[in-house]
């Protein structure tokens, strides 16, 4: 009888010990369980922007029948154009010209082919603008052609609307759009009675730069030179961890 008894305090106590190593087995799995689990947001932010630079280019030419005719028409005709950017506010000394070139045009044949016959010489020259005044290079943009009544043949490109704090704004629109994702992941932990851990992962998408109201969007980016008024709009993917 004293044997049998002897035996039964060792093995509650072992058995004890086993239950309690079991639970914090348990334990321990759970929370490296709980650990693992993770939730991915996208976060996104948003933000208008209205250009404060613009350049503007174009083309200045001129054709005449023999090269030194194309050339020196060309050159007569610069005063012009630099009287016109004056008026509109522009000295001489802001507008840039590149170098002239120049190509002939050959006959075409009755048949379509080019023969080598030269019909008449081409002489051009790129010319360029850039102002803080983005309102008054759009409003050259869309009258500048009408030189054609003084005899120049200019061609004008699309003007191009820049925003000279775009580095700065960049990193702003980031940290906003990782804000709106942890955001998002907390209302989804406090939803499934979870509490939010650290960031594991986040990856930052590509930067939209589009025109206002514009529901353009690229796997590349856009980068809208278009307009004055734009909208910039930042993505971020991140993970978060689950407790």
């Amino acid at each position: 009888m004293f044997k049998e008894n002897k035996f039964i305090i060792p093995s509650l106590i072992i058995s004890i010990f086993l239950v309690i190593v079991a639970l914090i087995i348990s334990s321990v799995w759970r929370n490296h369980t709980r650990s693992n689990q993770t939730i991915t947001v996208t976060g996104s932010a948003k933000k208008e922007i209205i250009s404060d630079l613009a350049i503007l280019r174009g083309t200045l030419s001129s054709q005449a029948y023999n090269a030194q005719e194309a050339y020196r028409q060309l050159i007569n005709k610069k005063p012009v154009l630099l009287e016109y950017l004056s008026k509109q506010g522009f000295s001489k000394d802001k507008v840039t010209f590149q170098t002239i070139s120049g190509y002939p045009i050959y006959e075409i044949s009755s048949t379509g082919v080019q023969t080598n016959n030269v019909k008449a010489y081409v002489y051009s020259q790129r010319m360029g603008l850039i102002s803080d005044d983005v309102n008054k290079i759009r409003e050259i943009s869309l009258d500048i052609s009408s030189l054609i009544e003084k005899g120049l043949n200019f061609s004008v490109d699309m003007p191009e609307y820049h925003y000279s704090k775009i580095a700065e704004l960049k990193i702003e629109i980031q940290s906003e759009a990782a804000k709106d994702a942890m955001t998002r992941a907390k209302k989804i932990a406090e939803a499934t009675n979870s509490t939010l851990g650290t960031m594991r992962t986040a990856r930052m998408g590509v930067l939209q730069i589009t025109p206002r109201f514009s529901n353009m969007v690229s796997d590349y980016g856009i980068n809208d030179l278009s307009s004055i008024e734009k909208e910039i709009t930042a993505v971020v993917n991140a993970s978060f961890e689950i407790r």
